[in-house]
């Protein structure tokens, strides 16, 4: 999907690169489809897997999850995954069906982040800054630089361990939530 792109890939080209037959391909994948919901399935249980060695490395502390998520979700977006992740998103548009383990993933992250957060308000934004960042690079919009970048992943990291918890007036948010 990186030499080609996501828009010509074929099964031939697919089992000619990996250098198998096209009738051992359409064993494990009869279709197109198949393919590329087995490299989104991939794709998943990567950041699964990444997440669990980034929590050994990761100091404890206040929003744990929502640090890994966002670590995680920042490493996703470097070297040769960003462009598979951009392929399959592409190829995504013409099949929504293919973003269903995805949608599943954000709402169990989502579920994470409620259950596991010392301050969902925190763990939320954060998220949404990491997932914000994601969707500029991916759509090649991001103003920002590399300098930048860095600073952002920073300033998320900063805002997860301190929190923002403290600083909102619940009288307030209760008169915003009931409008």
């Amino acid at each position: 999907m990186r030499e080609i792109g996501a828009g010509r890939l074929t099964l031939d080209a697919v089992a000619e690169r990996a250098c198998l037959s096209k009738g051992g391909l359409l064993y494990s994948f009869p279709t197109k489809e198949a393919l590329l919901q087995g490299m989104i399935q991939r794709l998943v249980d990567e950041v699964s897997a990444e997440r669990e060695i980034l929590r050994a490395e990761v100091v404890t502390g206040r929003n744990l999850e929502a640090r890994l998520l966002a670590a995680v979700l920042l490493k996703l977006r470097k070297g040769k995954r960003k462009e598979i992740v951009n392929g399959m998103l592409a190829v995504s548009a013409e099949n929504p069906r293919l973003l269903a383990p995805l949608r599943k993933v954000i709402e169990l992250n989502l579920q994470r982040l409620k259950s596991t957060s010392d301050d969902l308000d925190a763990a939320l934004l954060g998220w949404l800054a990491v997932e914000g960042l994601s969707s500029l690079e991916m759509h090649g919009l991001s103003p920002f630089s590399k300098a930048e970048r860095i600073r952002i992943a920073h300033a998320v990291e900063a805002l997860l361990l301190n929190g923002v918890a403290d600083q909102i007036d619940p009288q307030v948010d209760r008169s915003r939530a009931e409008a």
